[in-house]
Protein backbone atom coordinates (compact mmCIF):
# COMPACT_ATOMS: atom_id res chain seq x y z
CA UNK A 1 0.00 0.00 0.00
CA UNK A 2 1.28 3.43 -0.68
CA UNK A 3 -0.97 5.04 0.47
CA UNK A 4 -4.44 4.66 2.50
CA UNK A 5 -6.48 2.58 0.36
CA UNK A 6 -9.40 1.58 2.12
CA UNK A 7 -10.23 1.70 5.80
CA UNK A 8 -12.64 -0.75 7.31
CA UNK A 9 -12.12 -4.72 7.46
CA UNK A 10 -11.13 -4.77 3.64
CA UNK A 11 -8.22 -2.77 4.75
CA UNK A 12 -6.65 -5.41 7.56
CA UNK A 13 -5.52 -8.38 5.49
CA UNK A 14 -3.07 -5.73 3.84
CA UNK A 15 -2.42 -3.84 7.41
CA UNK A 16 -1.23 -7.20 8.64
CA UNK A 17 1.02 -7.81 5.58
CA UNK A 18 2.23 -4.13 6.11
CA UNK A 19 3.60 -5.48 9.62
CA UNK A 20 4.81 -8.41 8.33
CA UNK A 21 7.14 -6.59 5.95
CA UNK A 22 8.20 -4.08 8.59
CA UNK A 23 9.36 -6.70 10.89
CA UNK A 24 11.15 -8.98 8.06
CA UNK A 25 13.15 -5.82 7.42
CA UNK A 26 13.77 -5.07 10.73
CA UNK A 27 15.71 -9.11 10.94
CA UNK A 28 17.22 -8.26 8.12
CA UNK A 29 19.04 -4.93 9.49
CA UNK A 30 20.27 -7.03 12.36
CA UNK A 31 17.62 -5.77 15.18
CA UNK A 32 17.04 -8.92 17.46
CA UNK A 33 13.56 -7.98 18.09
CA UNK A 34 11.04 -5.75 16.76
CA UNK A 35 6.73 -4.28 17.26
CA UNK A 36 5.20 -2.11 14.95
CA UNK A 37 2.27 -0.12 15.60
CA UNK A 38 0.40 1.04 12.85
CA UNK A 39 -2.91 3.32 12.42
CA UNK A 40 -4.88 4.52 9.35
CA UNK A 41 -8.02 7.08 10.13
CA UNK A 42 -10.05 8.81 8.08
CA UNK A 43 -13.17 11.22 9.57
CA UNK A 44 -15.09 14.22 9.09
CA UNK A 45 -15.23 16.88 11.61
CA UNK A 46 -17.78 20.29 11.20
CA UNK A 47 -18.72 22.86 13.61
CA UNK A 48 -21.62 25.82 14.22
CA UNK A 49 -21.80 28.92 15.34
CA UNK A 50 -24.74 31.50 15.86
CA UNK A 51 -26.42 29.70 13.10
CA UNK A 52 -22.99 29.84 10.72
CA UNK A 53 -20.53 27.29 9.62
CA UNK A 54 -17.51 27.64 11.18
CA UNK A 55 -15.36 24.75 9.92
CA UNK A 56 -15.56 21.33 7.76
CA UNK A 57 -12.84 19.29 7.92
CA UNK A 58 -11.86 16.29 6.56
CA UNK A 59 -8.57 13.95 7.27
CA UNK A 60 -7.43 11.00 6.18
CA UNK A 61 -4.32 10.15 8.12
CA UNK A 62 -1.77 7.00 8.35
CA UNK A 63 1.13 6.08 10.27
CA UNK A 64 3.82 3.53 11.35
CA UNK A 65 5.36 3.07 14.80
CA UNK A 66 8.39 1.07 14.64
CA UNK A 67 10.23 0.12 17.99
CA UNK A 68 13.48 -2.24 17.61
CA UNK A 69 15.77 -3.85 20.06
CA UNK A 70 19.54 -4.98 19.89
CA UNK A 71 19.92 -7.33 22.91
CA UNK A 72 18.47 -4.96 25.55
CA UNK A 73 18.89 -1.69 24.02
CA UNK A 74 15.88 0.20 22.27
CA UNK A 75 14.94 2.22 19.41
CA UNK A 76 11.94 4.11 18.24
CA UNK A 77 10.78 5.76 15.05
CA UNK A 78 7.86 6.80 12.94
CA UNK A 79 7.12 7.58 9.45
CA UNK A 80 3.56 8.08 7.47
CA UNK A 81 4.91 6.72 4.21
CA UNK A 82 4.14 3.18 3.89
CA UNK A 83 6.50 2.55 0.76
CA UNK A 84 9.47 0.09 0.49
CA UNK A 85 12.30 3.32 0.96
CA UNK A 86 9.95 4.91 3.88
CA UNK A 87 10.04 1.97 6.23
CA UNK A 88 13.72 0.95 5.30
CA UNK A 89 14.78 4.53 6.28
CA UNK A 90 12.81 4.30 9.42
CA UNK A 91 13.85 1.14 10.50
CA UNK A 92 17.09 1.98 10.12
CA UNK A 93 16.73 5.42 12.30
CA UNK A 94 15.25 2.97 15.40
CA UNK A 95 18.27 0.50 14.49
CA UNK A 96 20.76 3.78 14.80
CA UNK A 97 18.88 4.78 18.42
CA UNK A 98 18.75 1.41 19.59
CA UNK A 99 22.49 0.99 19.11
CA UNK A 100 23.70 4.10 20.94
CA UNK A 101 20.46 3.36 23.25
CA UNK A 102 22.04 2.23 27.13
CA UNK A 103 21.02 -0.98 27.92
CA UNK A 104 18.20 -1.39 29.83
CA UNK A 105 17.52 -4.98 31.63
CA UNK A 106 13.78 -4.62 31.50
CA UNK A 107 14.06 -4.15 28.01
CA UNK A 108 12.29 -6.16 25.22
CA UNK A 109 8.85 -7.81 23.86
CA UNK A 110 6.37 -9.93 25.97
CA UNK A 111 6.22 -13.73 26.83
CA UNK A 112 5.11 -15.33 23.34
CA UNK A 113 2.98 -17.48 25.33
CA UNK A 114 0.91 -14.71 26.52
CA UNK A 115 0.21 -13.39 23.42
CA UNK A 116 -3.28 -13.03 21.86
CA UNK A 117 -4.07 -16.27 19.86
CA UNK A 118 -7.12 -14.22 17.91
CA UNK A 119 -8.77 -11.22 17.84
CA UNK A 120 -12.07 -11.40 18.54
CA UNK A 121 -15.14 -9.23 16.67
CA UNK A 122 -16.16 -7.00 19.30
CA UNK A 123 -18.77 -5.59 16.95
CA UNK A 124 -16.34 -1.66 17.08
CA UNK A 125 -17.48 -0.84 13.22
CA UNK A 126 -19.95 1.33 12.54
CA UNK A 127 -19.24 3.57 9.49
CA UNK A 128 -21.42 6.78 9.06
CA UNK A 129 -22.13 7.58 5.33
CA UNK A 130 -22.85 11.29 6.45
CA UNK A 131 -22.06 14.22 3.83
CA UNK A 132 -20.43 17.12 5.12
CA UNK A 133 -24.18 18.91 3.84
CA UNK A 134 -25.46 16.49 6.12
CA UNK A 135 -23.38 17.05 9.18
CA UNK A 136 -24.28 20.60 8.78
CA UNK A 137 -27.63 20.00 8.64
CA UNK A 138 -27.40 17.87 11.64
CA UNK A 139 -25.38 20.47 13.62
CA UNK A 140 -27.43 23.72 12.91
CA UNK A 141 -30.86 21.75 14.00
CA UNK A 142 -28.97 21.28 17.39
CA UNK A 143 -27.90 24.90 17.90
CA UNK A 144 -31.31 25.98 16.81
CA UNK A 145 -33.03 23.70 19.17
CA UNK A 146 -30.82 24.80 21.94
CA UNK A 147 -32.02 28.47 21.10
CA UNK A 148 -35.38 27.58 20.70
CA UNK A 149 -35.50 25.87 24.38
CA UNK A 150 -35.50 29.11 26.63
CA UNK A 151 -35.39 32.94 25.70
CA UNK A 152 -32.22 33.20 27.62
CA UNK A 153 -30.33 31.26 25.52
CA UNK A 154 -28.36 34.48 23.55
CA UNK A 155 -25.14 33.01 22.31
CA UNK A 156 -23.57 29.54 21.41
CA UNK A 157 -19.98 28.77 21.40
CA UNK A 158 -20.02 26.41 19.23
CA UNK A 159 -21.95 22.82 18.36
CA UNK A 160 -19.50 19.84 16.50
CA UNK A 161 -20.47 17.21 14.74
CA UNK A 162 -17.65 14.53 14.24
CA UNK A 163 -17.23 10.79 12.61
CA UNK A 164 -14.51 9.12 12.61
CA UNK A 165 -14.01 5.13 11.28
CA UNK A 166 -10.23 3.39 11.40
CA UNK A 167 -7.73 0.59 11.38
CA UNK A 168 -5.01 0.03 13.92
CA UNK A 169 -2.50 -2.81 14.14
CA UNK A 170 -0.14 -4.14 16.15
CA UNK A 171 2.68 -6.85 15.80
CA UNK A 172 5.61 -8.55 16.97
CA UNK A 173 8.33 -10.67 15.96
CA UNK A 174 7.49 -13.08 18.68
CA UNK A 175 5.02 -14.02 16.21
CA UNK A 176 1.97 -12.02 17.13
CA UNK A 177 0.39 -9.79 14.43
CA UNK A 178 -3.61 -8.45 14.93
CA UNK A 179 -5.94 -5.16 13.36
CA UNK A 180 -8.99 -4.04 13.99
CA UNK A 181 -11.42 -1.90 12.31
CA UNK A 182 -13.30 1.04 14.56
CA UNK A 183 -15.49 3.52 14.94
CA UNK A 184 -16.90 6.37 16.72
CA UNK A 185 -19.27 9.51 16.07
CA UNK A 186 -20.24 12.45 18.30
CA UNK A 187 -22.36 15.53 18.77
CA UNK A 188 -21.84 18.25 21.15
CA UNK A 189 -23.20 21.58 21.57
CA UNK A 190 -22.49 24.12 23.89
CA UNK A 191 -24.36 27.32 24.49
CA UNK A 192 -24.05 30.50 26.83
CA UNK A 193 -27.17 31.84 28.62
CA UNK A 194 -27.63 35.55 29.66
CA UNK A 195 -29.78 37.31 32.49
CA UNK A 196 -29.04 40.43 34.63
CA UNK A 197 -26.16 40.98 33.16
CA UNK A 198 -24.51 37.29 34.41
CA UNK A 199 -23.39 35.06 31.47
CA UNK A 200 -23.02 31.28 32.38
CA UNK A 201 -22.13 28.58 29.26
CA UNK A 202 -22.87 24.88 29.73
CA UNK A 203 -22.95 21.84 27.12
CA UNK A 204 -24.48 18.07 26.35
CA UNK A 205 -22.75 15.60 24.65
CA UNK A 206 -23.13 12.18 22.86
CA UNK A 207 -20.62 9.51 21.80
CA UNK A 208 -21.58 6.14 20.42
CA UNK A 209 -19.56 3.45 18.21
CA UNK A 210 -23.07 3.26 15.87
CA UNK A 211 -24.58 6.87 15.06
CA UNK A 212 -27.99 5.38 15.16
CA UNK A 213 -27.57 4.84 18.63
CA UNK A 214 -26.21 8.92 19.33
CA UNK A 215 -28.89 10.77 20.84
CA UNK A 216 -31.27 13.00 18.92
CA UNK A 217 -29.45 16.60 18.01
CA UNK A 218 -32.41 18.42 18.99
CA UNK A 219 -32.52 16.55 22.76
CA UNK A 220 -28.86 17.31 22.67
CA UNK A 221 -29.01 21.13 21.90
CA UNK A 222 -32.17 21.75 24.56
CA UNK A 223 -30.18 19.70 27.22
CA UNK A 224 -27.17 22.28 26.75
CA UNK A 225 -29.93 24.90 26.98
CA UNK A 226 -31.37 23.86 30.14
CA UNK A 227 -27.75 22.98 31.66
CA UNK A 228 -26.64 26.90 31.27
CA UNK A 229 -30.00 28.52 32.03
CA UNK A 230 -29.94 26.68 35.27
CA UNK A 231 -26.97 27.88 36.37
CA UNK A 232 -27.85 31.43 36.16
CA UNK A 233 -27.44 33.07 39.25
CA UNK A 234 -24.32 30.99 40.69
CA UNK A 235 -22.64 32.32 43.55
CA UNK A 236 -19.86 31.26 46.28
CA UNK A 237 -20.87 29.57 49.36
CA UNK A 238 -19.20 29.76 53.03
CA UNK A 239 -16.32 27.99 53.81
CA UNK A 240 -17.56 25.04 55.10
CA UNK A 241 -16.97 21.06 55.53
CA UNK A 242 -20.52 19.60 54.19
CA UNK A 243 -20.70 16.15 51.93
CA UNK A 244 -20.05 16.57 48.49
CA UNK A 245 -21.93 14.81 45.54
CA UNK A 246 -19.99 14.35 42.48
CA UNK A 247 -22.05 14.06 39.06
CA UNK A 248 -21.68 10.98 37.26
CA UNK A 249 -19.71 12.35 34.31
CA UNK A 250 -17.11 13.99 36.62
CA UNK A 251 -17.09 11.04 38.63
CA UNK A 252 -15.41 9.31 35.92
CA UNK A 253 -11.97 11.69 36.78
CA UNK A 254 -12.07 10.94 40.15
CA UNK A 255 -11.71 6.93 39.30
CA UNK A 256 -9.30 7.97 36.13
CA UNK A 257 -6.95 9.39 39.07
CA UNK A 258 -7.48 6.43 41.23
CA UNK A 259 -6.43 4.33 37.73
CA UNK A 260 -3.13 6.43 37.36
CA UNK A 261 -2.34 5.95 40.85
CA UNK A 262 -2.14 2.22 40.26
CA UNK A 263 -0.29 2.24 37.07
CA UNK A 264 3.14 0.45 37.01
CA UNK A 265 4.67 3.45 35.46
CA UNK A 266 3.69 5.95 38.26
CA UNK A 267 4.26 3.21 40.75
CA UNK A 268 7.85 1.88 39.35
CA UNK A 269 8.56 5.97 39.25
CA UNK A 270 7.47 5.92 43.17
CA UNK A 271 5.41 8.92 41.80
CA UNK A 272 2.08 7.55 43.31
CA UNK A 273 0.86 7.66 46.77
CA UNK A 274 -0.58 4.07 46.54
CA UNK A 275 2.91 2.58 45.88
CA UNK A 276 2.62 -0.46 48.06
CA UNK A 277 -0.72 -0.27 48.74
CA UNK A 278 -1.46 -3.92 46.84
CA UNK A 279 -3.83 -5.86 49.41
CA UNK A 280 -5.14 -2.61 51.49
CA UNK A 281 -8.79 -1.94 52.24
CA UNK A 282 -8.82 1.75 49.66
CA UNK A 283 -12.80 2.04 49.56
CA UNK A 284 -15.84 0.75 51.16
CA UNK A 285 -16.33 -2.98 51.63
CA UNK A 286 -19.43 -3.11 49.09
CA UNK A 287 -17.51 -0.97 46.41
CA UNK A 288 -15.93 -3.21 43.75
CA UNK A 289 -14.16 -1.95 40.08
CA UNK A 290 -13.76 -4.35 37.38
CA UNK A 291 -12.68 -4.13 33.57
CA UNK A 292 -14.49 -5.61 31.09
CA UNK A 293 -12.33 -5.42 27.84
CA UNK A 294 -14.54 -7.19 25.21
CA UNK A 295 -17.89 -5.35 25.97
CA UNK A 296 -18.92 -5.22 22.48
CA UNK A 297 -19.18 -2.00 21.22
CA UNK A 298 -17.65 -0.67 24.31
CA UNK A 299 -15.96 3.16 23.37
CA UNK A 300 -12.95 1.11 25.14
CA UNK A 301 -12.62 -2.57 24.22
CA UNK A 302 -9.93 -4.28 23.16
CA UNK A 303 -8.90 -7.89 22.14
CA UNK A 304 -4.92 -7.60 22.86
CA UNK A 305 -3.09 -4.84 24.69
CA UNK A 306 -0.38 -2.64 23.36
CA UNK A 307 2.07 -5.36 24.33
CA UNK A 308 0.01 -8.25 21.89
CA UNK A 309 -1.23 -9.89 25.43
CA UNK A 310 -4.92 -11.02 25.37
CA UNK A 311 -6.77 -9.04 27.20
CA UNK A 312 -9.60 -10.57 30.03
CA UNK A 313 -12.05 -9.28 32.97
CA UNK A 314 -10.77 -8.75 36.01
CA UNK A 315 -11.01 -7.03 38.94
CA UNK A 316 -8.65 -3.91 40.40
CA UNK A 317 -10.50 -3.43 43.27
CA UNK A 318 -12.64 -6.00 45.26
CA UNK A 319 -14.93 -5.73 48.11
CA UNK A 320 -12.73 -2.53 48.59
CA UNK A 321 -9.43 -4.35 48.63
CA UNK A 322 -7.09 -3.24 45.93
CA UNK A 323 -6.21 -6.68 44.27
CA UNK A 324 -4.67 -5.76 41.16
CA UNK A 325 -2.26 -3.23 39.72
CA UNK A 326 -2.72 -1.67 36.22
CA UNK A 327 0.58 -3.40 34.03
CA UNK A 328 2.22 -3.51 31.02
CA UNK A 329 4.95 -5.41 29.89
CA UNK A 330 7.78 -3.18 31.01
CA UNK A 331 6.29 -2.08 34.12
CA UNK A 332 5.79 -4.98 35.82
CA UNK A 333 9.29 -6.22 34.98
CA UNK A 334 10.22 -3.24 36.54
CA UNK A 335 8.16 -4.27 39.87
CA UNK A 336 8.27 -7.90 39.39
CA UNK A 337 5.51 -8.54 38.66
CA UNK A 338 3.54 -10.48 35.53
CA UNK A 339 1.75 -8.00 33.17
CA UNK A 340 -2.37 -7.73 33.64
CA UNK A 341 -2.45 -7.33 29.87
CA UNK A 342 -3.05 -3.25 30.63
CA UNK A 343 0.01 -1.92 28.17
CA UNK A 344 -2.11 1.46 26.96
CA UNK A 345 -4.74 1.91 29.62
CA UNK A 346 -7.82 0.42 31.56
CA UNK A 347 -10.09 -1.09 28.79
CA UNK A 348 -13.76 -0.34 29.80
CA UNK A 349 -14.26 -0.43 33.74
CA UNK A 350 -16.82 -0.66 35.92
CA UNK A 351 -17.89 0.93 38.94
CA UNK A 352 -20.49 -1.60 41.70
CA UNK A 353 -23.54 0.71 42.36
CA UNK A 354 -26.43 0.81 44.56
CA UNK A 355 -30.38 1.43 43.22
CA UNK A 356 -30.11 5.17 44.05
CA UNK A 357 -30.58 7.97 41.18
CA UNK A 358 -28.76 11.15 41.91
CA UNK A 359 -32.02 12.72 43.01
CA UNK A 360 -31.97 9.98 45.72
CA UNK A 361 -28.02 10.87 46.75
CA UNK A 362 -29.25 14.31 46.97
CA UNK A 363 -32.21 13.76 49.47
CA UNK A 364 -29.84 11.14 51.33
CA UNK A 365 -27.04 14.16 51.15
CA UNK A 366 -29.17 16.47 53.21
CA UNK A 367 -26.98 19.36 53.09
CA UNK A 368 -23.89 19.62 50.84
CA UNK A 369 -23.05 20.49 46.98
CA UNK A 370 -23.33 18.93 44.10
CA UNK A 371 -20.75 19.31 41.74
CA UNK A 372 -21.15 19.66 38.15
CA UNK A 373 -17.94 21.72 36.81
CA UNK A 374 -14.42 21.26 37.46
CA UNK A 375 -11.56 23.55 36.92
CA UNK A 376 -7.70 23.58 36.89
CA UNK A 377 -5.26 20.42 37.56
CA UNK A 378 -4.54 20.69 41.10
CA UNK A 379 -4.36 16.78 42.01
CA UNK A 380 -0.30 15.78 43.94
CA UNK A 381 -0.53 11.94 42.40
CA UNK A 382 2.44 11.32 44.65
CA UNK A 383 0.68 12.28 47.92
CA UNK A 384 -3.07 12.17 46.77
CA UNK A 385 -3.63 15.81 47.57
CA UNK A 386 -6.41 17.41 45.59
CA UNK A 387 -7.92 20.63 45.32
CA UNK A 388 -10.01 21.74 42.66
CA UNK A 389 -12.06 24.97 41.11
CA UNK A 390 -15.77 24.08 41.10
CA UNK A 391 -19.13 25.15 40.15
CA UNK A 392 -22.64 23.18 40.61
CA UNK A 393 -25.66 23.48 43.00
CA UNK A 394 -26.19 23.63 46.60
CA UNK A 395 -28.21 21.47 48.72
CA UNK A 396 -30.10 21.99 51.86
CA UNK A 397 -32.75 19.78 53.26
CA UNK A 398 -32.16 17.24 50.07
CA UNK A 399 -33.25 19.95 47.78
CA UNK A 400 -30.84 22.42 45.30
CA UNK A 401 -31.53 25.65 46.77
CA UNK A 402 -29.30 27.59 43.99
CA UNK A 403 -26.31 27.04 41.51
CA UNK A 404 -22.72 27.91 42.93
CA UNK A 405 -19.29 29.11 41.29
CA UNK A 406 -16.57 30.31 42.46
CA UNK A 407 -15.28 27.89 45.34
CA UNK A 408 -12.59 24.70 45.66
CA UNK A 409 -13.04 21.94 46.88
CA UNK A 410 -10.43 20.11 48.48
CA UNK A 411 -9.34 16.54 50.13
CA UNK A 412 -6.92 13.63 49.57
CA UNK A 413 -8.24 11.05 47.36
CA UNK A 414 -7.08 8.67 49.80
CA UNK A 415 -9.54 10.09 51.93
CA UNK A 416 -12.16 10.91 49.70
CA UNK A 417 -11.98 6.76 48.37
CA UNK A 418 -12.61 5.53 51.92
CA UNK A 419 -15.32 7.93 52.18
CA UNK A 420 -17.69 7.27 49.60
CA UNK A 421 -21.07 7.00 51.02
CA UNK A 422 -22.63 6.05 48.02
CA UNK A 423 -22.64 5.41 43.95
CA UNK A 424 -25.68 5.78 42.23
CA UNK A 425 -27.17 4.33 39.71
CA UNK A 426 -27.36 6.87 36.81
CA UNK A 427 -24.17 5.21 35.01
CA UNK A 428 -22.35 7.78 32.63
CA UNK A 429 -21.87 5.31 29.67
CA UNK A 430 -19.84 8.19 27.25
CA UNK A 431 -17.04 7.03 28.92
CA UNK A 432 -14.29 4.25 29.66
CA UNK A 433 -14.98 4.51 33.19
CA UNK A 434 -18.36 3.41 33.76
CA UNK A 435 -19.89 4.97 36.76
CA UNK A 436 -23.00 6.62 38.10
CA UNK A 437 -22.82 9.74 40.59
CA UNK A 438 -20.44 9.66 43.90
CA UNK A 439 -21.43 10.74 47.30
CA UNK A 440 -18.80 11.44 49.62
CA UNK A 441 -18.93 11.98 53.46
CA UNK A 442 -16.68 15.23 53.49
CA UNK A 443 -14.87 17.59 51.81
CA UNK A 444 -13.44 20.81 52.49
CA UNK A 445 -15.33 23.88 50.65
CA UNK A 446 -14.11 26.79 49.98
CA UNK A 447 -15.82 30.20 49.15
CA UNK A 448 -16.22 33.43 50.58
Amino acid sequence: MSEVEGIGPQALPGLREQVARIIEEASRQGASACEVSVSMEQGLSTTVRQREVETVEFNRDQGFGITLYVGQRKGSASTTGSGEEAIRETVAAALAIARHASEDEFAGLADPALMATEVADLDLYHPWGISPDEAVELALSCEAAAFAADKRILNADGTTLSTHRGCRGYGNSNGFIGAYSSSRHSLGCVMIAESEGQMQRDYHYDVSRVASELAAPEAIGRRAAERAVRRLGARPVPTCDVPVLFSSELATGLFGHFLAAISGGNLYRKSSYLEGALGQTLFPEWLSLDERPHLPRGLASAAYDGDGLATYAKPFVENGKLVSYVLGTYSGRKLGMPSTANAGGVHNLFVSHGDEDQAALIRRMGRGLLVTELMGQGLNLVTGDYSRGAGGFWVENGEIQFPVQEVTIAGNLRDMFRQIVAVGCDTETRSSIHTGSVLIERMKVAGQ
